[in-house]
């Protein structure tokens, strides 16, 4: 084949690209510019040649691209960088993997590129991404607060609510989650049913701890939780949380109520058995209207002309 017949055939490779191939000189000059890359900015090639590469490139991303491409000039001479450039079809994101020529000296004489258009790509990235918020948003709106740990109890992803709750978890991805349990006796129980759960990879019911949150607060949780087993091996915990620190409050006062009620007598029943009485109804006998025992104790009848 002579060295005619190879410079057809490398020509018809470069043409035929449907990726864009630049030369372009240190300064950012270009030298050679394929069909693809005029297509794609709807440029001529004689309009092209010898005009700045730079330009092509909107202004609020030529400057983070000309910043990233000072590696083409120190070792290894090479870099790779996103381009949003304007193009008749509308704005379009390339990625460019550049390299440059050198003189054998360490002296840039050239530099060539490979473009390829990323748009479609780039958008489905931004709708996942917008996707992901609106997920987040709806999980966040509700009073389950999600997180994930290691089967060592390692934190891997904590809501922001967790976080905003326990105070600095944020501070640390790599915390245990067992680092911010109080001294209380049943927060024992709970770590039983989560190492449980690890070792035989089924879900347990759910149970209660008590955290230390912000300034040192305690914190009542329930916890829901499932394992996550790949190959027959617990790989993760996931579940989420529910803030019930009131709801035992109010259960702790009931308790209370009911031991002091206790000593509240009840009515007899007919034959003299002792009614049974709970403790609402000891309140409602406390706060019901007794029956009169004697005439002299029900009040005139209020005449109806007043």
């Amino acid at each position: 084949m002579s060295e005619h017949d190879d410079d057809s055939l490398y020509r018809e490779l470069v043409e035929h690209q449907q990726d864009l191939l630049v030369k372009f000189t240190p300064d950012g000059h270009l030298l050679f510019v394929n069909t693809a890359y005029c297509h794609m900015v709807g440029k001529a090639r004689e309009e092209l040649a010898g005009s700045v590469f730079m330009p092509a490139t909107d202004q609020r991303y030529s400057e983070v691209m000309a910043a990233r491409m000072t590696r083409l000039f120190r070792p290894p001479y090479a870099c790779q960088v996103e381009q949003w450039i304007s193009s008749p079809q509308g704005p379009r994101c390339i990625s460019w993997s550049a390299r440059s020529i050198t003189d054998g000296n360490g002296n840039v004489t050239a530099i060539v590129a490979t473009g390829r258009d990323i748009t479609r790509l780039q958008r489905e990235h931004r709708s996942i991404r917008k996707r992901d918020e609106e997920l987040m948003l709806l999980l966040e709106s509700g009073t389950q607060m999600y997180f994930t740990h290691s089967p060592d109890h390692t934190l891997r992803y904590v809501s922001p609510r967790i976080r905003a709750l326990l105070g600095d978890a944020s501070r640390s991805g790599k915390r245990l989650w067992t680092d911010y349990l109080t001294d209380e006796p049943l927060n024992a129980r709970g770590l039983e049913r989560t190492l449980k759960a690890i070792s035989s990879g089924r879900r347990e019911p759910p149970y209660r701890l008590e955290f230390y949150g912000q300034n040192n607060t305690k914190i009542w949780v329930e916890v829901n939780e499932i394992p996550v087993v790949k190959d027959k091996k617990t790989v993760a915990i996931a579940g989420y949380i529910v803030d019930v620190t009131e709801k035992k409050k109010v259960e702790e006062g009931l308790i209370e109520a009911e031991i002091l009620l206790k000593g509240c007598g009840g009515q007899k029943k007919a034959g003299g058995e002792e009614a049974d009485q709970g403790p609402f109804a000891a309140l409602k006998t406390i706060f019901s209207p007794k029956k009169s025992q004697s005439d002299n104790d029900i009040p005139p009848d209020i005449p109806d002309n007043l």
